[in-house]
This record gives structure tokens, sequence and C-alpha cells, in this order.
């Protein structure tokens, strides 16, 4: 799927996250959710590749926090394969805290990342995952019309972002639409937001499909 001895970053926020380790301890550095289970699936099935995994996604981050940790965290850390999920965060600390970040600022931000990082890396393979989420239970469920407008146009511009730099982009929010048919919202997604074991595999299966499906 990559060239050998690749390096594969996993950049976002809690979904990303996973509950990941701190001390580069190899047990623990991919948390519990899909970048382990990316990582596992593709260093079993490809052990001659030698890939090299990372994760620095982090709870609670917004597109602008994922800005201002950007050299540190993404860029010195020179991936051959940078994936992205976030989005949620914008929309929830909006309704929360009054600290969201608006649709066109995301998307504004989200083409600086890209732009940064192609400068320095001009060789590296983007993978853009599409924000999602599912009327499951508490606040996303209690104010669903308000959390699924804002959401959408996030994933609208997730969308733009990805076909104007022609990156891989991961569609999400229909995987689990589509998954809600044989169980409920909470089965996938336990709070409307974060995913369940099952759910982090949906998005683990949609991703490899997306990469390997790339042109």
């Amino acid at each position: 799927m990559f060239n050998k001895d690749a390096r594969i970053l996993f950049q976002g926020d809690s979904i990303t996250d996973g509950g990941r380790g701190r001390e580069r301890d190899i047990n623990h550095d991919m948390g519990h959710g899909y970048a382990f289970l990316i990582a596992s699936l593709l260093g079993y099935e490809q052990p001659e590749q030698q890939y090299q995994f990372f994760n620095r996604g982090i709870s609670g981050n917004r597109i602008v926090d994922l800005f201002g940790r950007w050299q540190e965290d993404t860029l010195n850390l020179k991936p051959d394969v940078l994936s992205i999920l976030v989005g949620v965060n914008d929309v929830g600390m909006e309704f929360s805290r009054k600290c969201g970040v608006s649709a066109a600022k995301y998307e504004k931000v989200y083409e600086s990342l890209i732009e940064e990082t192609k400068s320095q890396l001009p060789d590296i393979e983007f993978v853009i995952c599409e924000p999602f989420i599912l009327p499951a239970t508490g606040k996303v469920k209690d104010n669903w019309k308000e959390w699924n407008d804002e959401v959408c146009q996030r994933q609208e511009a997730a969308k733009r972002v990805s076909e104007a730099y022609g990156t891989i982009y991961v569609p999400l929010q229909e995987p689990f639409n589509d998954a809600c048919r044989q169980a409920d919202e909470s089965y996938w997604i336990w709070d409307g937001i974060h995913p369940t074991p099952a759910g982090h595999q949906l998005i683990a299966n949609e991703w490899i499909k997306s990469v390997k499906n790339r042109k």
C-alpha cells in the first residue's frame, strides 16, 4: 500500500488519540482506536514493508489546535503518509464554550495545513477523513438539527479541501448511517461523537478501503 519503511502519521482529536500513551511505549503509543487497528492490520499483513506508525491525536483538539502544534507534532516527524480526522470539536466547542471554529475558518486553516506540509514535504501522501456524528444519546441527540447542520458544513469543507489537493478521502458519515440498519446508533458511537470498539473498526475498514482504492 505504501513504500517500504513509510512513516505513517495519524493526526486529530480524541477519536484519533484513543487514550494513547505519551511515554514512547510501543504497547500504548497508538492508543486503542482506529489508528491502532490500522497499524495492527497493516503491520501484520505486510511485515516486509517495515512501516513506522505514529499517533499524535490529542483529545479536545480543533483544527486551530492542530495548527498551533503542527511543526512539532507533524512536520518534525517527517511523515510519508499523513492521515487527518478533525472537525467535531470545532462544532462542539462552540455549543459548550463559545470557542468553536466556523466552517469557513475550518476550511481556511485546513488548506493552510496542507499547503505548509506540502511546502516542506513535497512527496507526502494525505488521507483526509470525514468528520461524523450520530443521534445516539446526550447532547448530540437532544440538539440533533443544530449539530447535524454544523457538522455537515465541516464535512463539505473537508471534501472540498481533499478535492482541491487531490488527497485520499475517507467518507465516514454514510458508512455509519448504513451501519445503523444493523444496530442502533449507540452501538457504533456511544455518545453521538466517540465511536465504540465496533465504530473504530468501521473507521479502520473504511480507511484501508479508501487507501487501497486510491487512484
